[in-house]
Protein backbone atom coordinates (compact mmCIF):
# COMPACT_ATOMS: atom_id res chain seq x y z
CA UNK A 1 0.00 0.00 0.00
CA UNK A 2 3.10 2.15 0.82
CA UNK A 3 4.50 1.60 -2.62
CA UNK A 4 1.18 2.57 -3.79
CA UNK A 5 0.86 6.12 -2.63
CA UNK A 6 4.29 6.62 -3.77
CA UNK A 7 3.46 5.89 -7.13
CA UNK A 8 0.27 8.05 -6.92
CA UNK A 9 2.66 10.91 -5.20
CA UNK A 10 4.68 10.46 -8.48
CA UNK A 11 2.03 11.16 -10.89
CA UNK A 12 0.42 13.69 -9.07
CA UNK A 13 0.68 16.12 -11.62
CA UNK A 14 -0.91 13.93 -13.93
CA UNK A 15 -3.83 14.05 -11.28
CA UNK A 16 -3.70 17.73 -10.63
CA UNK A 17 -3.93 18.55 -14.68
CA UNK A 18 -6.86 15.64 -14.45
CA UNK A 19 -8.61 17.08 -11.90
CA UNK A 20 -8.08 20.92 -13.41
CA UNK A 21 -9.60 19.60 -17.38
CA UNK A 22 -12.70 17.67 -15.50
CA UNK A 23 -13.24 21.41 -13.77
CA UNK A 24 -12.63 23.25 -16.56
CA UNK A 25 -14.68 21.44 -19.54
CA UNK A 26 -17.66 20.63 -16.81
CA UNK A 27 -19.34 23.69 -18.64
CA UNK A 28 -17.58 24.45 -21.31
CA UNK A 29 -19.41 26.04 -23.57
CA UNK A 30 -21.57 27.42 -21.31
CA UNK A 31 -22.47 31.38 -20.94
CA UNK A 32 -21.84 31.20 -17.08
CA UNK A 33 -18.82 28.46 -17.39
CA UNK A 34 -17.38 27.83 -14.10
CA UNK A 35 -20.02 30.00 -12.33
CA UNK A 36 -22.92 26.79 -12.67
CA UNK A 37 -20.21 25.37 -9.71
CA UNK A 38 -22.03 27.94 -7.54
CA UNK A 39 -25.12 28.64 -9.11
CA UNK A 40 -26.50 24.56 -9.09
CA UNK A 41 -26.38 24.50 -5.82
CA UNK A 42 -28.19 28.09 -5.26
CA UNK A 43 -30.94 27.73 -7.38
CA UNK A 44 -31.32 24.20 -5.70
CA UNK A 45 -31.70 25.88 -2.40
CA UNK A 46 -34.30 28.20 -4.26
CA UNK A 47 -36.30 25.34 -5.56
CA UNK A 48 -36.81 23.35 -2.05
CA UNK A 49 -37.23 26.68 -0.47
CA UNK A 50 -39.73 27.24 -2.46
CA UNK A 51 -41.91 23.67 -2.44
CA UNK A 52 -41.23 22.84 1.06
CA UNK A 53 -42.11 26.01 2.21
CA UNK A 54 -45.34 26.63 0.28
CA UNK A 55 -46.47 23.41 -1.64
CA UNK A 56 -45.17 20.28 0.79
CA UNK A 57 -45.13 21.67 4.08
CA UNK A 58 -43.01 19.28 6.45
CA UNK A 59 -43.35 19.97 9.92
CA UNK A 60 -39.51 20.49 10.58
CA UNK A 61 -38.02 24.17 10.83
CA UNK A 62 -36.15 25.39 8.10
CA UNK A 63 -37.11 22.15 6.08
CA UNK A 64 -35.06 23.09 3.18
CA UNK A 65 -31.48 23.74 4.79
CA UNK A 66 -32.44 20.33 6.83
CA UNK A 67 -32.81 18.45 3.70
CA UNK A 68 -30.02 20.83 1.59
CA UNK A 69 -27.06 20.09 3.91
CA UNK A 70 -27.66 16.56 3.79
CA UNK A 71 -28.23 16.72 0.11
CA UNK A 72 -24.18 18.07 -0.13
CA UNK A 73 -22.22 14.67 0.70
CA UNK A 74 -24.76 12.71 -1.08
CA UNK A 75 -24.38 14.71 -4.52
CA UNK A 76 -20.92 14.30 -3.71
CA UNK A 77 -21.17 10.52 -3.17
CA UNK A 78 -23.47 9.89 -6.19
CA UNK A 79 -22.16 11.62 -8.42
CA UNK A 80 -18.85 10.69 -7.71
CA UNK A 81 -19.75 7.09 -8.15
CA UNK A 82 -21.38 7.42 -11.55
CA UNK A 83 -19.45 8.86 -13.11
CA UNK A 84 -16.40 6.52 -11.28
CA UNK A 85 -18.27 3.44 -12.86
CA UNK A 86 -17.42 4.39 -16.31
CA UNK A 87 -14.43 6.10 -16.40
CA UNK A 88 -11.97 3.19 -17.70
CA UNK A 89 -13.91 3.16 -20.45
CA UNK A 90 -14.35 6.87 -21.13
CA UNK A 91 -10.74 6.39 -21.05
CA UNK A 92 -9.69 3.27 -23.20
CA UNK A 93 -7.77 5.49 -25.92
CA UNK A 94 -5.68 6.57 -22.63
CA UNK A 95 -5.03 3.37 -21.23
CA UNK A 96 -4.06 1.80 -24.22
CA UNK A 97 -1.70 3.92 -25.23
CA UNK A 98 0.67 5.16 -22.55
CA UNK A 99 1.34 3.86 -18.42
CA UNK A 100 -0.09 5.22 -15.80
CA UNK A 101 -1.12 4.38 -12.65
CA UNK A 102 -4.84 3.52 -13.46
CA UNK A 103 -6.36 4.15 -9.68
CA UNK A 104 -5.57 7.68 -10.59
CA UNK A 105 -8.90 7.54 -13.19
CA UNK A 106 -11.27 7.13 -10.04
CA UNK A 107 -9.42 9.06 -7.85
CA UNK A 108 -9.24 12.26 -10.32
CA UNK A 109 -13.21 12.06 -10.72
CA UNK A 110 -13.58 11.98 -6.94
CA UNK A 111 -11.01 14.55 -6.07
CA UNK A 112 -13.02 16.87 -8.63
CA UNK A 113 -16.54 16.18 -7.07
CA UNK A 114 -14.58 16.95 -4.05
CA UNK A 115 -14.02 20.33 -5.26
CA UNK A 116 -17.57 20.37 -5.93
CA UNK A 117 -18.19 19.67 -2.26
CA UNK A 118 -16.39 22.52 -0.89
CA UNK A 119 -17.39 25.21 -3.73
CA UNK A 120 -20.95 24.78 -2.23
CA UNK A 121 -20.20 26.20 0.73
CA UNK A 122 -20.00 29.39 -0.34
CA UNK A 123 -23.41 29.17 -1.13
CA UNK A 124 -24.52 26.96 2.19
CA UNK A 125 -22.42 29.10 4.77
CA UNK A 126 -23.92 32.37 3.70
CA UNK A 127 -27.92 30.60 3.42
CA UNK A 128 -27.41 29.04 6.96
CA UNK A 129 -26.66 32.63 8.10
CA UNK A 130 -29.32 33.91 6.19
CA UNK A 131 -32.26 31.45 7.49
CA UNK A 132 -31.14 31.99 10.65
CA UNK A 133 -29.56 28.38 11.55
CA UNK A 134 -26.31 30.26 11.91
CA UNK A 135 -22.82 28.77 11.80
CA UNK A 136 -21.42 27.14 15.59
CA UNK A 137 -18.39 26.02 16.99
CA UNK A 138 -19.55 22.54 15.42
CA UNK A 139 -17.82 23.73 12.06
CA UNK A 140 -14.38 22.95 13.44
CA UNK A 141 -15.87 19.27 12.66
CA UNK A 142 -16.71 19.16 9.12
CA UNK A 143 -13.52 18.92 7.71
CA UNK A 144 -14.06 15.12 9.65
CA UNK A 145 -16.93 14.84 8.05
CA UNK A 146 -15.52 15.29 4.65
CA UNK A 147 -12.90 13.07 5.41
CA UNK A 148 -14.86 10.17 5.85
CA UNK A 149 -17.22 11.05 3.19
CA UNK A 150 -13.91 11.29 0.90
CA UNK A 151 -12.68 7.85 1.66
CA UNK A 152 -15.96 6.08 1.75
CA UNK A 153 -16.63 7.25 -1.94
CA UNK A 154 -13.11 6.64 -3.33
CA UNK A 155 -13.53 3.25 -1.74
CA UNK A 156 -16.60 2.16 -3.63
CA UNK A 157 -15.42 3.92 -6.67
CA UNK A 158 -12.09 1.84 -6.69
CA UNK A 159 -14.44 -1.23 -6.75
CA UNK A 160 -17.14 -0.35 -9.03
CA UNK A 161 -14.09 1.28 -11.27
CA UNK A 162 -12.11 -1.80 -11.76
CA UNK A 163 -15.46 -4.31 -12.13
CA UNK A 164 -17.13 -2.29 -14.64
CA UNK A 165 -14.37 -3.08 -17.32
CA UNK A 166 -15.33 -6.77 -16.82
CA UNK A 167 -19.00 -6.07 -15.93
CA UNK A 168 -20.36 -3.66 -18.52
CA UNK A 169 -23.68 -4.09 -17.33
CA UNK A 170 -22.82 -3.15 -14.02
CA UNK A 171 -22.74 0.84 -15.26
CA UNK A 172 -26.76 0.50 -15.22
CA UNK A 173 -27.17 -1.05 -12.20
CA UNK A 174 -25.37 1.33 -10.37
CA UNK A 175 -27.11 3.59 -11.69
CA UNK A 176 -30.85 2.23 -10.77
CA UNK A 177 -29.22 1.40 -6.90
CA UNK A 178 -28.21 4.78 -6.53
CA UNK A 179 -32.17 6.24 -7.05
CA UNK A 180 -33.30 3.38 -4.14
CA UNK A 181 -30.13 4.08 -2.46
CA UNK A 182 -31.61 8.01 -1.67
CA UNK A 183 -34.74 6.79 -0.47
CA UNK A 184 -32.59 4.69 2.09
CA UNK A 185 -30.72 7.16 3.14
CA UNK A 186 -32.47 9.72 5.71
CA UNK A 187 -32.10 13.13 3.42
CA UNK A 188 -35.62 14.06 3.27
CA UNK A 189 -36.94 12.38 6.30
CA UNK A 190 -34.65 12.41 9.97
CA UNK A 191 -34.08 9.32 11.02
CA UNK A 192 -35.99 8.92 13.82
CA UNK A 193 -38.81 8.32 11.35
CA UNK A 194 -37.41 4.96 10.59
CA UNK A 195 -39.27 2.57 12.70
CA UNK A 196 -37.09 0.64 15.27
CA UNK A 197 -37.13 -2.80 13.93
CA UNK A 198 -35.62 -1.29 11.19
CA UNK A 199 -33.12 0.92 12.28
CA UNK A 200 -30.07 -1.52 12.35
CA UNK A 201 -30.80 -2.26 8.86
CA UNK A 202 -30.64 1.47 7.81
CA UNK A 203 -27.20 1.67 10.15
CA UNK A 204 -25.92 -0.60 7.72
CA UNK A 205 -25.89 2.32 5.06
CA UNK A 206 -22.25 3.60 4.28
CA UNK A 207 -24.45 6.96 3.50
CA UNK A 208 -25.96 7.31 6.91
CA UNK A 209 -23.49 8.55 9.24
CA UNK A 210 -22.00 11.25 7.15
CA UNK A 211 -25.29 12.57 6.62
CA UNK A 212 -25.95 12.82 9.73
CA UNK A 213 -22.25 13.71 10.90
CA UNK A 214 -23.19 17.07 8.14
CA UNK A 215 -26.80 17.65 9.42
CA UNK A 216 -25.43 17.48 13.28
CA UNK A 217 -22.92 19.83 12.13
CA UNK A 218 -24.63 22.29 9.72
CA UNK A 219 -28.46 22.01 11.04
CA UNK A 220 -28.17 21.56 14.63
CA UNK A 221 -24.95 23.28 15.24
CA UNK A 222 -23.81 20.46 17.32
CA UNK A 223 -20.91 17.86 17.31
CA UNK A 224 -21.39 14.77 15.02
CA UNK A 225 -21.73 10.97 16.61
CA UNK A 226 -18.06 10.46 17.26
CA UNK A 227 -18.11 6.40 17.45
CA UNK A 228 -20.77 6.61 14.67
CA UNK A 229 -18.16 8.34 12.42
CA UNK A 230 -15.18 6.81 13.66
CA UNK A 231 -16.53 3.45 12.66
CA UNK A 232 -17.66 4.75 9.28
CA UNK A 233 -14.37 5.72 9.14
CA UNK A 234 -12.77 2.76 10.14
CA UNK A 235 -15.05 1.07 7.73
CA UNK A 236 -14.02 2.95 4.91
CA UNK A 237 -10.51 2.56 5.23
CA UNK A 238 -10.92 -0.99 5.59
CA UNK A 239 -12.97 -0.98 1.81
CA UNK A 240 -10.33 1.42 0.52
CA UNK A 241 -7.94 -1.08 0.76
CA UNK A 242 -10.29 -3.87 -0.08
CA UNK A 243 -11.48 -1.74 -3.09
CA UNK A 244 -7.31 -1.26 -4.31
CA UNK A 245 -6.19 -4.46 -4.32
CA UNK A 246 -9.44 -5.66 -6.30
CA UNK A 247 -8.68 -2.92 -8.62
CA UNK A 248 -5.03 -3.36 -8.77
CA UNK A 249 -5.57 -7.21 -9.88
CA UNK A 250 -8.26 -6.46 -12.03
CA UNK A 251 -6.19 -3.43 -13.90
CA UNK A 252 -4.00 -6.13 -15.38
CA UNK A 253 -6.23 -7.28 -18.58
CA UNK A 254 -8.17 -3.51 -18.68
CA UNK A 255 -6.42 -2.61 -22.44
CA UNK A 256 -7.23 -6.29 -23.64
CA UNK A 257 -10.60 -6.35 -22.25
CA UNK A 258 -11.95 -2.26 -23.11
Amino acid sequence: MFNAIKEIFCYREMLRNMVRKDLRTRYKGSFLGFLWTFINPLLQLLVYTAIFSTIMRINIDKFSMFLFVALLPWIFFSTSIQASTSIIISNKELVKKIYFPRVVLPISVVVSNLMNLIFGFAIVFPALIITGIGITSAIIYLPLAILVAFVMTLAISLLLAGLNVYFRDLEHIVSIAIMAWFYFTPIVYPIEMIPEKFVRLFSLNPVTPIVLAFRDILYYGKAPNFAMLGVSLLTGLLMLIFGYIVFQLLQRNFAEEI
